[in-house]
Formats: structure tokens, C-alpha cells, sequence
């Protein structure tokens, strides 16, 4: 039967010793002797057992505990150092096959809330292994137990004991297709933990599976009922970010454009990632009129719900004026600079648009404090060479002269937010010497689909990709070639 013994019940800590499970030995240290009877409490001894000293078995379980200390301190120092819901689940399923002595487990995240995410993490388990425990019936397996067990009607907040199944073969009440997947994968026992606790709910939970009938000793399971109660909060951490982080780059979507114009003579693509908090990047691209086409690119000072509206609203102006004046990039950025002042005193933000008339292959463009765009093409790679201004906000009237380029036909005009540069971790210039030479890079059979150049120079300039969890600005491409 299932053991029912609660996380964190305070249990004897001198064990004396941990047994060795499928071979391998757990790597938290056992106390150096045998439980023995405080001072002044009569035990049976054997006559040839030597009596310790006075002091020793206290000294001893001393020892152990902090032992048991310095281990959770630095599992939890590990996981504290994990950045994404993931990577924290990953820690935990590691960290819990070392406390309970196992060799492989995974580990369920599913909120009671209903409110996601939800995943499911393995550990020595390939993908079509954990397809093949969750076959088992819901309501038998011990994970599916510990997320679906009713809460207690007197104590409601109650979090649910582990369970330990010593030997699936002998074990009562299970399943048969648990018996058969025990089988088929090679594991004879298993030790299931909720991720839970009373103020963070019921967030998933982890089994851990063992080759041969065994389960944890007492010492164990309360090493790793104080361990999940810790990763239960760290996941609840990092679980706010996550929900957050999906709803703030949700509400940028919405404010930009929901898909791009199809002109003649030019075909566009783009990128956007943001952070976790949001940042005010955005681009646009809107038809206008006698077959000519806007581009824009631009960025708002600052993070988080208030940036994001800023940018709404300076996106919006800005597809009002381009369509009044768009042969006009100086104009367009003129009136945009006067509503900013105006309006949003307190704020400074960049921004660069192009009048481009696919037709002709002619584009005039203007850009207040923004990066120049890169113009990359079978015989040239090289950015546009625009006049120096500042950003828009930061002068009483904002002009600059704007420039007239003509691109080949198949080559593509990159525009792109500060973010790409400021996200390599680069200075600036060095950012662009290697922006140029991502650019340059471009495979042959790639600079013929405009999408396909942005992503190439995305992964040359982040490999690692757009760490979501690192507070950071955002990043945004906006790519055009022309026929």
C-alpha cells in the first residue's frame, strides 16, 4: 500500500545508512553511526559494543544534520539560480533523484488554477517513454493521484501526502497497464511528491522511479519533503514571470500589425521578441496610395504596460501622418515629434520611416536618434549612410534631412530596432561590425525570401536566442526585398 508519511513530518535523522539502489549510491551522506538512546534512556546492547563516550551520539547527529544542511542549501542554491520553468523543473527532478536515491523520474506541472502553462519534464526518460507512462489510467498512477486528489472538506488547504509504491509487482490496487509499463521501461518501484504547498496551491508533481523494489528511508523523505516545499515556491516564482511574460508580449502583438500589405514589386517579412516585462519596439507597414508602400520602425523609452500603450499610440499617429504626408518622411517624423511633446512630455522615443515606391525601386527615408538600415544584396552589404538626429522628444523642433536610396533588384533593406544590437552585449560599434558580417553571411539560397535573411541574422547575432527570463529590450526586424 502506499505510504502515507506527510512532507516535512520531523523523523529520526540518524538512519544508519542509506541503502544502495539499482547501484547507485545516494549522494547524501548517512550519519556516522547508529541511532542509539539519549543519555539516561536504557537500550539493549550487545555485550561486545563498545559504550560510547558521553557526548558522542550527540556529536554524531550534529554532524548528520548538518550534513543534511550544507546538501539542501546547495540543491537550493542551484535552483535558485534557474531562470525559466524548465530549467527549474529540470533541477528539481535532479536534485530529488539524489536526495531519494534514484535514477530517473519527471516531473508534471499543471496548476490547480487551470491557468497553465503545463508541461512535462523527464530525467533519464526518453519522449515516447513518458507517452508511455501517461497511458497509465490517471487516476491509478501516483502522479495523477497527487494532481486530481479532491481536497480534504475539513482542511481544504491540506497539501497531499507523497506516495511511495515499495514493488509494483506486489503492490495492491494498482492497474494492470501500470504493471505492464513498469515492465516494458524497467522500473520496479517509484516515490511520488506533490509540488505543492498551502500558499502557493497546487502546482504539479514529481515521481521518481526505482530499478529494483525499494523506497526512501525516513531521513530521506524528509530531506526531500523540505526540498519540494522550497522548489514548490521557486516554481510559483517563476510561474508569475512566466504567466506575465505571456501576457505583456500577447498585448504587444495585438498593437502591432496583425498581418503584413502584399505590394507589387516587394515582399516584406518580420520578426518581434520581446522581454518579459515588455518593451516599446514596434515596426509597421501600411499601403499608400499610386502603389507605394510606408516602413517604419521605432522604439519608446522605457518598459512594462506603459510603454506598450505609448507605442500603440505613437504607431497609430504615425500610419496618420504617413498617410496625410508619406512622400514626406521629414514631415511625418516633424508631426510626430510635436504630438510626443505635446502629449508625452516625460518621454523620448526613436523612429525611422521609408517612403518606398516598389515600382521605381526608390525609397526616401528619414530617421530621428535610429539605427540606419542595412542594405544587403548579391555585390553589396552595407548600411545607408543617414544623418545624425536625435531621438524624437529631445528637441524643441525636430528636423533632419532625409535620404533617397535605390535598391537592386533582390536585394533586401533591413530595418531593425537598437534591441538587436543592445542584446549581443556588445559596444556599439563592435554590435556593428557584427551585424554587417551576419548580414553578409546570408546563404545564396536564402536571400531571395526576406524571412528566411532575418532569421539568419537573428541566429548569427543571438545563438542562444532571446533569453525571455533576462529583463532586457526588446528586439525587432523588419525586412524588405525588392524584385
Amino acid at each position: 500500500m502506499a505510504s502515507n508519511a506527510p512532507v516535512g513530518k520531523p523523523t529520526d535523522m540518524s538512519a544508519p545508512h542509506m541503502p544502495k539502489v539499482a547501484g547507485i549510491d545516494s549522494t547524501v551522506p548517512g550519519p556516522p553511526h547508529t541511532a542509539a538512546p539519549l543519555p539516561g534512556v536504557p537500550a539493549a546492547a550487545a555485550p561486545s559494543d563498545p559504550v560510547p563516550p558521553p557526548g558522542a551520539l550527540i556529536q554524531d547527529r550534529l554532524a548528520a544534520w548538518v550534513s543534511d544542511l550544507t546538501t539542501l542549501h546547495e540543491l537550493t542554491e542551484r535552483l535558485i539560480r534557474t531562470s525559466s520553468l524548465d530549467e527549474a523543473l529540470r533541477e528539481v527532478l535532479g536534485a530529488g533523484a539524489a536526495l531519494v536515491g534514484a535514477r530517473r523520474g519527471m516531473a508534471v506541472l499543471e496548476p490547480a488554477d487551470g491557468l497553465g502553462p503545463a508541461s512535462t519534464i523527464g530525467l533519464g526518460l526518453a519522449h515516447s517513454d513518458l507517452g508511455t507512462i501517461e497511458t497509465v489510467p490517471r487516476g491509478t498512477s501516483s502522479y495523477g493521484r497527487l494532481l486530481d486528489g479532491l481536497p480534504d472538506p475539513v482542511h481544504p488547504e491540506r497539501v497531499p501526502d507523497p506516495i511511495a509504491i515499495r514493488d509494483v509487482r506486489t503492490e495492491e490496487g494498482l492497474d494492470p497497464r501500470h504493471r505492464e509499463v513498469a515492465a516494458r521501461l524497467g522500473y520496479a518501484a517509484s516515490y511520488a511528491l506533490p509540488l505543492a504547498t498551502e500558499e502557493a496551491g497546487r502546482l504539479g508533481a514529481a515521481v521518481w522511479l526505482y530499478d529494483e523494489p525499494a523506497e526512501p528511508t525516513d531521513r530521506q523523505r524528509h530531506l526531500i519533503g523540505l526540498y519540494g516545499r522550497f522548489a514548490t515556491e521557486q516554481l510559483a516564482r517563476l510561474l508569475q514571470v512566466e504567466r506575465a511574460r505571456v501576457q505583456v508580449a500577447t498585448v504587444a502583438e495585438e498593437l502591432l500589425p496583425s498581418r503584413l500589405p502584399r505590394v507589387p514589386g516587394v515582399q516584406l517579412a518580420a520578426r518581434h521578441r520581446t522581454g518579459p516585462r515588455g518593451g516599446g519596439d514596434w515596426y509597421d507597414a501600411l499601403p499608400l496610395p499610386e502603389g507605394a508602400l510606408g516602413l517604419a520602425v521605432g522604439s519608446v523609452s522605457g518598459t512594462g504596460p506603459s510603454a506598450l500603450a505609448a507605442m500603440g499610440r505613437l504607431r497609430a499617429s504615425l500610419r496618420a501622418y504617413a498617410v496625410m504626408e508619406g512622400e514626406d518622411p521629414v514631415a511625418v517624423l516633424s508631426d510626430l515629434e510635436l504630438l510626443l511633446r505635446l502629449t508625452e512630455p516625460a518621454r523620448s522615443a526613436t523612429a525611422l520611416f521609408a517612403y518606398a515606391e516598389p515600382a521605381q525601386r526608390r525609397i526616401v527615408l528619414a530617421g530621428a536618434g535610429h539605427a540606419p538600415p542595412l542594405v544587403i544584396g548579391e555585390r553589396r552589404t552595407e548600411f545607408v549612410e543617414t544623418s545624425l538626429s536625435a531621438p524624437l522628444g529631445m528637441l524643441s523642433c525636430w528636423e533632419a534631412p532625409s535620404v533617397e536610396l535605390s535598391p537592386a533588384p533582390g536585394e533586401t533593406v533591413l530595418l531593425y530596432t537598437d534591441g538587436l544590437l543592445r542584446r549581443t552585449g556588445d559596444a556599439m560599434d563592435r554590435a556593428f561590425a557584427r551585424l554587417h558580417a551576419a548580414a553578409s553571411s546570408v546563404p545564396k539560397a536564402d536571400r531571395g525570401d526576406p524571412g528566411a535573411v532575418a532569421d539568419h541574422v537573428l541566429r548569427t547575432l543571438l545563438p542562444e536566442g532571446l533569453d525571455t527570463a533576462v529583463d532586457g529590450e526588446d528586439v525587432v526586424l523588419l525586412a524588405a526585398r525588392f524584385d
